[in-house]
């Protein structure tokens, strides 16, 4: 096949390819001549049916099969002899659309090359590690929190009301057009005030009720509630209060452990130090892999491919738009053209990462089946009863797998560049850190 480039303009490039009559008709009776002795047609033995009638049978199919497979090898050989990795999936086209057999088949095809990405010495990058030790005020502020959450109700006295945040032991029948309906009623409940855990209405008209007292609760069930004879309906809850409790924090003792699997306060802070410091080192890396990428991206300057910073620019302004409006959850609101500040974030990102991908890969940096699989694992824990589902899903879908993989490979890529940067480390407060996280989202 003939091939002729007809473009070179920085990363662009562009070609003509020219598929002779006489190539693809050869290539059409090699397939025939390849099959001949498997086949079996009326009147012939197998084997023997003659090529003029096999090709009229079966040359249509062929051509444009042989036609598609001959355009491919060429482009695979290209692709081979010239480097060149293309950054997006190159477009191909007939420029002869009113090809009919006999005739020379033209193709062009057109493309975006990955530019050269330069050398980076990585020695030379110096970065910063903040470094958060648990304290003792962290792990008693921790525990204050764990005891807050584990908290009891104790009795108030007598006669006083209830208020948002108490509370309230009741018995109640509901009725809807005056006759109780299955599952509405209850005794002894333990109703917390502003939980919101039962019917909207229903828990602000026991504010400040007292125990022992009735009260007839008047309440409307949601038009989309779950029981659909229900739905709509307004209905009447008798109510007696049997007791109002205020909330007290657990006591900071061994039982609290032992509620949180502890075997006793001693062994639960050490638990809590080291969630603590784990929680601090992760922040810490985000900091750092922050900072990281600053300067990398400081270091190098090389061509990027139009298309990809495009794309990247125009994902950019889409998340934006979506985070700005959250109540949009479509994506019918037209085209969103980003702005220049989105250009320019992307180009960023495009260039880490085509430096980033050019490190990983020659430094051999691979993601395992095991991580690969603790990925999967953990994003189907955010679907309760579907994880095996989720699973084969993911395990059937290449796009899926590769933004899995995406981030746990330039992790890891982080981390080699990190071995090889002078590091130094800088320990902070909790504070300090916090801080330094909170201007990562400013930027």
């Amino acid at each position: 096949m003939q091939v002729t480039e007809t473009l070179n303009e920085g990363l662009k490039r562009a070609y003509e390819l020219i598929l002779t009559a006489e190539e693809l008709d050869a290539k059409v009776n090699a397939k025939l001549k390849e099959a001949q002795p498997e086949i079996e047609m009326k009147g012939f033995r197998k084997g023997k049916v003659p090529m003029p009638l096999l090709k009229k049978q079966f040359g249509e199919r062929l051509l444009g099969e042989s036609m598609q497979e001959e355009i491919d090898a060429a482009m695979s050989k290209h692709f081979e002899e010239s480097g060149d990795r293309p950054a997006l999936q190159p477009q191909v086209k007939m420029t002869n659309e009113d090809w009919k057999e006999g005739d020379d088949v033209n193709v062009e095809m057109s493309y975006e090359k990955l530019p050269e990405v330069p050398e980076v010495d990585l020695s030379g990058v110096e970065i910063e590690k903040l470094v958060v030790k648990a304290d003792d005020a962290s792990v008693e502020e921790a525990l204050a929190s764990l005891a807050k959450t584990a908290q009891d109700f104790k009795d108030r006295k007598k006669g006083t009301k209830a208020k948002d945040g108490d509370q309230v032991v009741i018995d109640f029948v509901g009725k809807v057009d005056g006759e109780p309906f299955e599952g509405g009623a209850a005794e002894d409940y333990p109703l917390v005030l502003g939980s919101n855990s039962f019917i909207p209405g229903f828990e602000e008209q026991l504010v400040g009720v007292k125990a022992e007292e009735e009260k007839a609760v008047e309440v409307t069930f949601p038009e989309e509630y779950g029981a659909e004879h229900l739905a709509g309906k307004a209905a009447v809850f008798d109510v007696t209060v049997k007791a109002v409790k205020e909330p007290v924090d657990a006591e900071v003792d061994d039982e609290l452990a032992k509620k949180f699997g502890a075997e006793d306060l001693e062994s639960l802070k050490g638990q809590i130090r080291e969630r603590l410091e784990a929680e601090f080192a992760g922040a810490a890396r985000q900091v750092m892999k922050r900072d990281l990428l600053d300067k990398l991206d400081a270091l190098v300057s090389f061509e990027l491919p139009p298309t990809l910073v495009d794309a990247e620019a125009k994902q950019i302004a889409h998340q934006l738009y979506h985070e700005e409006h959250p109540e949009d959850h479509g994506h019918d609101h037209g085209a969103i053209e980003p702005t220049e500040e989105h250009s320019k974030l992307a180009e960023r990102r495009v260039r880490l990462g085509l430096l980033l991908a050019e490190i990983g890969q020659k430094a051999e940096v691979e993601v395992t089946d095991a991580e690969m699989t603790q990925a999967i694992m953990s994003q189907a824990r955010q679907y309760p009863g579907q994880e095996r589902a989720f699973f084969d899903f993911v395990r059937q879908n290449a796009q899926m797998q590769q933004q899995l993989r995406a981030p746990i490979f330039e992790d890891k890529v982080i981390d080699h560049i990190a071995a090889q940067a002078k590091v130094t480390e800088k320990e902070v407060s909790k504070d300090e850190l916090q801080t330094a996280v909170e201007a990562l989202d400013e930027e």
